[in-house]
């Protein structure tokens, strides 16, 4: 499971699925912060995807590089206390880029139910599943 986390400390830059009216939206975001097996992202009120993490808490999020894919599975949630939601926008500067203010910004965090991890450049192909909940 290490390597999985490293792999994300270094590829913060994932595709996220939400569902609106029973069909996929995927949109590239940024992965703001990670602890454990919870991932946190940034977003504004006016973007689809708060509208659909409302009425859809499940979502999937995947980053691959060259031959590794990982994909994490879960349920977002978006009461983020306000302390980390002042740290995550402290800590990456886009935000500050685009919002005048850490409060101009909505967070969501998500809470890791599956976790699968590829690596294509194995014969065979490396495969692992991990069940969180």
């Amino acid at each position: 499971m290490e390597k999985v986390f490293d792999f994300f400390n270094s590829h913060n830059n994932v595709v996220l699925g939400t569902v609106e009216e029973n069909k996929p939206k995927l949109r590239v975001l940024q992965l703001m912060k990670q602890e454990g097996t919870t991932f946190y992202f940034a977003t504004s009120k006016e973007k689809a995807v708060y509208k659909q993490l409302q009425q859809n808490p499940y979502v999937e999020f995947i980053s691959m590089d060259g031959s590794i894919s990982v994909k994490v599975v879960g349920k977002a949630f978006l009461d983020i206390p306000d302390d980390m939601a002042r740290e995550i926008y402290n800590s990456n500067l886009v935000l500050s880029r685009f919002h005048d203010s850490y409060r101009s910004v909505v967070y969501f965090g998500l809470s890791a139910e599956k976790i699968d991890f590829y690596d294509l450049s194995t014969t065979p192909v490396t495969f692992r599943s991990i069940l969180l909940a």
